[in-house]
């Protein structure tokens, strides 16, 4: 016996092959006609015949700056809004923490736990009454604050 002459004992069993056209066969459940039904071609998942996607025609989070889609520079979003950030509020009714005479700087003000950073930007409005004679260095202060404080004795210094 030669190699040549070796065969498998079991019988070869032969696979219907479908979606190939002709006369035997189905279209393996790619429908009849149309692009999804050729050989070889595929829709992007999202891919609505050359429309937006869906989720490009919804408003976006407050902020984005990047859009989802290709690429290219494109005008903003109609919804598009520069996230800015606020300064921090503490109300002159708030300052009755310190006691007289005391110099109101933005670690004075952390230290007390009317903020919670010193990074972030600062400034005192006019809500309330002062009871206390403060004296206030580098913080940005509203013009009703300023003649809360300038009445209960105190003074604003600001940074030039």
């Amino acid at each position: 016996m030669q190699l040549h002459q070796l065969r498998p004992k079991t019988k070869r069993s032969q696979v219907k092959r479908v979606g190939r056209g002709g006369k035997r066969g189905t279209t393996s459940d790619h429908g009849t006609k149309g692009q999804k039904g050729r050989a070889g071609a595929s829709v992007k998942p999202g891919f609505r015949g050359g429309d937006n996607r869906i989720w490009q025609a919804f408003p976006k989070q407050r902020g984005a700056s990047k859009k989802h889609g290709n690429s290219r520079p494109h005008r903003k979003h109609r919804f598009y809004q520069y996230r800015q950030e606020k300064a921090y509020a503490v109300n002159v009714g708030q300052l009755n923490a310190f006691s007289d005479g005391t110099i109101i700087t933005l670690e004075s003000l952390f230290q007390e736990g009317l903020i919670e950073n010193t990074s972030q930007s600062v400034k005192i409005l006019g809500d309330g009454i002062l009871k206390r004679k403060l004296t206030i260095q580098n913080v940005p202060v509203s013009k009703s604050a300023a003649e809360k404080i300038a009445s209960a004795g105190g003074t604003v210094e600001s940074a030039q």
